[in-house]
């Protein structure tokens, strides 16, 4: 069986965003039940022991004391059941908390190596001594196990996947540190129990669904999928930015080329958007985007939100 935890929700900056007073995060700050979320990020594991963190947020420290699952085992001085790190992409959002885990316990970050590539070139990643923590490259479309801290597999097997999308925002109109076309910036995951064979698909970022991701997600038992923005030019309408979803690398929602629609007729059994900006308005409880999103099918989740597969 895979245990799930969502760890946390939101898109960067989190609900509320410490610079932000639109009407989301007002209403996270004055206490409207549920609207806090930090970012987003899932844990799985097959055996409830050893666990396995995709993406490593900024808010991963605040994550970790919010999930017993996660706590250091009784009696133990040092010890954490998180085995590995699998990076989908190099956003500040999705590998800032590594930094967080810098006090010596080994685990093993598995990433493609563009990503690889951003963490060697940034000094500050050196704080993860490679004597405990390994740097496995991945490929697209390569499966591989990851391993548990004694080198034992772990019963989970992950596909990495190229999906549409952009490479990390800090790097543009620079060199990339790994050079190329940016094949592997953005990765979605197929993450299977190899004990019940069941797998569910994990999207945190993707610009576009293609037929070929139609056909790979159709008939999925659990999919998390990218819900940054209700409509494509949600930040510029509310006055909070100046780019487009598509411009980020985000699909929206809604709309005719939008998630909701391009996804749906699919047989996913269970739909869960993730990676929420704090400017969506489908993160209100009484919003009329909340309830079609409802009605189409999809959950917007909480943190600590936890499933079984």
């Amino acid at each position: 069986m895979l245990r799930i935890v969502v760890l946390g929700a939101a898109a960067g900056g989190g609900v509320p965003q410490w610079n932000c007073g639109c009407a989301v995060c007002q209403a996270a700050r004055t206490g409207r039940a549920g609207l806090q979320s930090t970012q987003a990020s899932i844990a799985i594991s097959a055996d409830g022991d050893h666990w396995f963190l995709i993406n490593a947020s900024p808010d991963l420290r605040q994550q970790l004391v919010a999930t017993p699952r996660l706590h250091p085992k009784p009696g133990r001085l040092r010890h954490s059941p998180i085995a590995g790190v699998i990076l989908t992409n190099s956003e500040v959002d999705a590998v800032a908390g590594l930094l967080s885990m810098r006090e010596g316990s080994p685990f093993t970050i598995y990433a493609h190596p563009r990503v690889l590539a951003i963490l060697k070139a940034n000094s500050i990643f050196n704080v993860l001594s490679e004597t405990n923590v390994r740097r496995h490259p991945i490929a697209i479309d390569a499966a591989f196990e990851p391993s548990l801290p004694d080198g034992s597999p772990s019963g989970i097997e992950i596909v990495p996947f190229a999906v549409p999308g952009k490479g990390a925002w800090y790097l543009e109109g620079k060199a990339h540190p790994a050079g190329g076309d940016g094949a592997g910036d953005t990765l979605g995951l197929r993450i299977g129990d190899k004990a019940s064979g069941r797998h569910l698909y994990f999207l945190a970022a993707c610009a576009k669904v293609t037929p070929e991701l139609k056909q790979r997600l159709a008939g999925a038992s659990l999919v998390f999928f990218d819900g940054t923005v209700w409509r494509d030019d949600e930040l510029i309408a509310a006055g909070l930015g100046a780019k487009t979803g598509q411009a980020m690398g985000h699909i929206a929602m809604s709309g005719d080329n939008g998630a909701i629609a391009a996804l749906a007729d699919l047989g996913i059994d269970r739909k869960v958007f993730l990676h929420i900006n704090n400017s969506n308005p489908a993160l209100l409880h009484d919003s009329a985007e909340r309830k079609a999103a409802e009605r189409a099918g999809w959950e917007i989740p909480g943190d600590g939100m936890e499933l079984t597969l």
